[in-house]
């Protein structure tokens, strides 16, 4: 690597910038944060007129500064080239609106992402501040690559990752704090995050190995040979006494700073170590020859994810050399969460095998169930084979469901509430309501005017938000116990394609994965984010879109907590709506892949039904409103209404069919009422300029034995009423409810419409499917 990308003038500069100003680009602060239905151009393009305004104003200032700069200069050609009668000019301008129209009218042809009938992926419509942040980003195309090619959006990256470290609950320390500060940067999305994690987790596993080598061989380094450092044990013990196994279980942080131990006990300058590492790291070697080399005697390490892991991890593996079987399916329990009994499996057997662990990985928020793994005992798990002498690092996929972690942040408002004493004042409810526009507390409910321990509060026209679970609380409550985290802004931030990112819980660990030197790894923070990490040229507008959504909408129960809150309430209510859709003897039955509480504690049959008629009844037809003040006078309703549904915001059912004779109970069939199911609520075929005419959108998946495995399989299959066939999937859809207005919309609630209208397809699909296969018809 060429020193160009060495901290320079530019750098220094911009560092003093943040330490002179902290609050000039700072999104931890008081801000009048507004109704959320100022935060998006809607469905129908409610809010049209605020975002022609400011696309308007972003480019008018975007010309002014074109034009402020050496004011002087020629324009770009004399002017008769620019003269309306100019005949090539104006062909090329006519041809510029042929194509633009062209290619608006294709896209007419998209899944229309803002409707409420968009119940699919992760995704439902943009801020309006991360579109104009994009496009403002997008007019100055500046390359985060490198601060001198991007020296305004590289702040705002570093500024709003730094945001992204609070939520998730990463603290920096104080200035002068040897702790190790949090760091984190934007990427592409979270698959690149996710294999940023193992290259990073491969590279630090194996420096302490190189290091020992370098010190005992290389001369220029002797004066190190008297290193010490802390073992899993708590022993202090010399550099050089540790065997090959304990060189790869050093604790973290021990192996990030060890460079920087060897450094400064031998008063060894940096570039020395550096030169003495040159050829020999595992990044120079390649797995391969390094373990020749040095580990002749030691099995290949492995990483340890829930057989529900995105797809991401074992190409990750394959990317860094490490191949996709080192990564090894833990497997899950019938809630789709990380099964830790098997987890102790997996890890004895390392351990008797003297097998590294590269890392260990948590879901927090699997793409197709929703669910949240057991993250608070996995890092208790850690510390346990910690003292039997394992380490690996410990990472969370919150790709998805890292922004959920806003909904457990204290705003600022509420922190200067706090500190000021109005709790409880006149003063705080016309703060909260200038602030944040909520209404008052609910009559006769303890519930505060912002937040109960249940509920977030009413916004003008809008339905309530629904706090987490006390069982996922804890696991994001554990988030500060990992070593890295993905989370995606593109996701649940709302965020325009493409930005994801990922958080170090100790930023000295990114210079693993640098190509730069020097080696020697500091907790102070460089003004450059592009170094570091898989990519190249990085979008400056992905960090202006982040940036500006945060600026608008904090990372905190005042912002994106609120609009998740939303989310949750919704995905309940939609639960609860297929529910009452779909009875037991109905022509088509439902099956969520997520179990009534009644299940869920071992109930009989007809106490599940009977569970399921009391939803109908007392929940799925009763409004926002009313809902609200029922669950809060009803302490039991209440206990139910919150264990209903995902973890998070993803319903996963199967449907299935009724014929003459009873209930379907052949699998393939079942299988493939699904699939039609899915193809005629999906986009499956390009339609030109034609707008998609589908009544609702859905995905579609499956349990495979091969990842879930056969038992957790048969058993969902068994639920749905078909006979489990060894080696056979089962086909199920998914509907995400990422539309925080859902249940408030100008007609009220749309979660019963949306049920019928899958129930209505499914018997149109299920009629067919009869008739194809010459089927009775059901009595």
């Amino acid at each position: 690597m060429t020193d160009r990308h060495r901290s320079h003038d530019l750098h220094r500069s911009m560092d003093a910038f943040r330490r002179r100003h902290p609050d000039k680009l700072s999104l931890d602060r008081v801000v009048p944060v507004g109704t959320p239905s100022a935060w998006f151009l809607g469905p129908k393009g409610e809010n049209e007129a605020v975002l022609r305004q400011m696309i308007e104003h972003a480019i008018s200032s975007h010309l002014e500064a074109r034009r402020a700069y050496a004011p002087d200069d020629p324009r770009m050609a004399p002017d008769a080239v620019f003269a309306r009668d100019n005949d090539a000019r104006r062909n090329a301008i006519g041809l510029l609106h042929a194509r633009l129209d062209e290619v608006l009218a294709h896209l007419r042809g998209s899944i229309p992402l803002s409707s409420y009938r968009n119940q699919s992926h992760m995704y439902w419509d943009t801020t309006l501040p991360a579109v104009i942040g994009h496009f403002v980003g997008l007019l100055y195309n500046q390359n985060n690559v490198a601060a001198e090619a991007s020296p305004v959006t590289t702040l705002l990256e570093m500024s709003v990752c730094d945001d992204l470290c609070r939520m998730l609950g990463f603290r920096n320390p104080e200035e002068e704090s040897d702790l190790p500060r949090p760091w984190g940067h934007i990427t592409c999305d979270g698959s690149v995050a996710n294999a940023e994690s193992i290259w990073a987790a491969r590279n630090l596993k194996y420096l302490p190995v190189t290091l020992a080598d370098a010190v005992r061989h290389n001369d220029r380094l002797k004066a190190a040979r008297g290193v010490t450092l802390r073992t899993l044990d708590g022993r202090r013990r010399r550099l050089l006494d540790l065997r090959t196994w304990d060189l790869l279980n050093l604790p973290v942080d021990e192996a990030i700073g060890l460079s920087e131990r060897i450094a400064a006990t031998g008063g060894i300058p940096s570039d020395t170590i550096a030169a003495a590492m040159e050829g020999r790291t595992v990044a120079d070697m390649g797995m391969m020859d390094f373990a020749r080399r040095f580990l002749p005697d030691t099995p290949a390490p492995v990483i340890l994810a829930p057989a529900t892991a995105h797809y991401s991890w074992p190409k990750g593996a394959s990317l860094v050399g490490l191949g996709r079987t080192s990564v090894l399916p833990v497997r899950v329990d019938l809630d789709g969460r990380m099964d830790t009994a098997d987890l102790r499996r997996h890890l004895d057997r390392c351990l008797a095998e003297k097998r590294p662990v590269l890392e260990v990985v948590a879901v927090l928020g699997t793409t197709e169930e929703s669910a949240v793994d057991p993250l608070s005992e996995i890092a208790d798990i850690r510390d346990e084979y910690r003292e039997m002498g394992l380490e690996f690092t410990l990472h969370a996929d919150g790709a998805w469901g890292g922004y959920f972690a806003a909904m457990l942040r204290p705003s600022a408002l509420e922190r200067e509430i706090e500190a000021r004493g109005l709790r409880g004042t006149d003063e705080e409810a016309r703060l909260l309501s200038r602030y944040l526009g909520v209404q008052e507390a609910h009559e006769g409910s303890e519930a505060r005017p912002d937040l109960d321990d249940v509920f977030f509060a009413h916004d003008a026209g809008m339905g309530p938000g629904m706090m987490l679970g006390d069982y996922v609380t804890r696991q994001y409550e554990a988030f500060p116990r990992c070593d890295t985290i993905t989370v995606d802004p593109h996701k649940a931030g709302f965020v325009p394609y493409a930005a994801g990112a990922l958080v170090y819980r100790n930023g000295a660990m990114r210079e693993v994965v640098t190509f730069t030197a020097p080696v020697v790894f500091h907790g102070g923070t460089v003004p450059t984010v592009g170094v570091y990490g898989i990519e190249g040229s990085k979008p400056g507008a992905a960090a202006a879109a982040v940036y500006l959504s945060h600026a608008v909408i904090p990372a905190d129960q005042a912002g994106y907590g609120r609009l998740l809150a939303k989310c949750m309430f919704n995905s309940k209510r939609f639960f609860c709506a297929l529910m009452a859709a779909f009875g037991p003897e109905d022509a088509v039955t439902l099956t969520p892949f997520q179990r009534l509480p009644a299940e869920r504690d071992g109930g009989t049959a007809a106490e599940i039904e009977e569970q399921r008629q009391l939803i109908a009844r007392q929940i799925a037809p009763v409004a926002d409103d009313a809902l609200v003040e029922k669950l809060l006078h009803d302490g039991e309703l209440m206990t139910l209404f919150r264990r209903l549904g995902s973890d998070q915001t993803i319903c996963a059912y199967t449907l299935n069919f009724r014929t003459g004779d009873g209930l379907n109970r052949d699998l393939e069939l079942m299988n493939e009422l699904n699939e039609t199911l899915f193809k005629r609520l999906s986009v499956q075929e390009f339609g030109g300029d034609k707008v998609p005419s589908a009544p609702l959108f859905v995905t579609a998946s499956s349990f495979e034995p091969g990842t879930y495995g056969q038992d957790f399989v048969d058993d969902f299959a068994t639920r749905c009423g078909a006979a489990p066939v060894p080696g056979l999937p089962v086909q199920f859809l998914v509907s995400t409810q990422q539309n925080p207005f859902m249940t408030s919309t100008q007609k009220g609630d749309r979660t019963p419409e949306l049920a019928d209208t899958l129930k209505r397809t499914a018997l149109q699909v299920a009629g067919d499917l009869r008739r194809r296969h010459g089927l009775p018809e059901p009595a």
